[in-house]
């Protein structure tokens, strides 16, 4: 699943391990989740969209 977190972090200045302890995650999974190696869950997804602001459909790209 492609997504938008790494331009969405540039935006924000902030890191993976800044991104993964505002969603409570570990930095790894916010890895994976932005290579495409992991598809987050419908509730980190959101998380992860409310902490940018942005609606999931933004963040998350399904092709």
């Amino acid at each position: 699943m492609d997504n938008t977190i790494r331009v969405e972090r540039a935006k924000l200045d902030i890191s993976q391990q800044d991104l993964a302890e505002k969603v409570n995650v570990s930095r790894q999974t916010i890895h994976s989740i932005e290579r495409g190696k992991k598809i987050p869950s419908v509730e980190l997804a959101i998380r992860i969209a409310q902490f940018f602001k942005v609606s999931v459909e933004e963040i998350f790209l399904v092709k």
